[in-house]
């Protein structure tokens, strides 16, 4: 069993709209915009990243015809010309470049949703483990603008294990392929 998603079969069926184990980032993703009842459809979500492991997924997911999908989703990277005016014109921004504090505020515009993958470890002499962990948005000149951000630590990641643990329940029920 394919639990964590990341199987090119997994990939293909996802791909395909076929029943298939959710990559556990993508999937905690869209779980959470399901829940905060975020509506996607006709927006404009920005994914900053193209990994096979979030990046590219999520894309596939939110574009989609489904009840969080159905968006217009431009897939970024770190080598993507204006990149600022990409993330303007977000409604929805995605980030997961694995960068720290990547993405700041003047880059987004007032309102937009922004959801936080990264996890970045950088130096901060002032704490006693000489780290902090900070995401791929820099928190204070985002936080102000969005509507709703996801914080790091604790945003996604536990999202992440959470679906994980849903596809286990799954695989135990045999409830992808039967």
């Amino acid at each position: 069993k394919d639990v964590d998603g990341f199987h090119p079969v997994n990939f293909g069926r996802m791909a395909q709209g076929l029943p298939c184990y959710l990559p556990a980032t993508p999937y905690g993703i869209i779980q959470m915009l399901d829940r905060y009842n975020i509506l996607t459809s006709g927006k404009h979500v920005v994914v900053v990243g193209r990994s096979n492991i979030v990046g590219t997924p999520v894309s596939i997911l939110l574009s989609r015809k489904a009840k969080v999908g159905n968006a217009t989703v431009t897939l970024t990277h770190s080598r993507t010309g204006d990149l600022t005016a990409e993330l303007l014109r977000a409604d929805i921004v995605i980030a997961a470049i694995g960068i720290p504090e990547f993405i700041t505020g003047d880059q987004i515009k007032d309102g937009a949703v922004i959801i936080d993958v990264g996890i970045n470890r950088v130096d901060d002499d002032t704490r006693k483990s000489g780290y902090r962990l900070v995401g791929d948005v820099e928190w204070d000149s985002v936080s102000p603008k969005a509507s709703y951000i996801t914080p790091v630590p604790g945003g996604v990641g536990p999202m992440t294990v959470t679906s994980l643990l849903m596809n286990t329940l799954k695989a135990s029920a045999n409830e992808v392929y039967g």
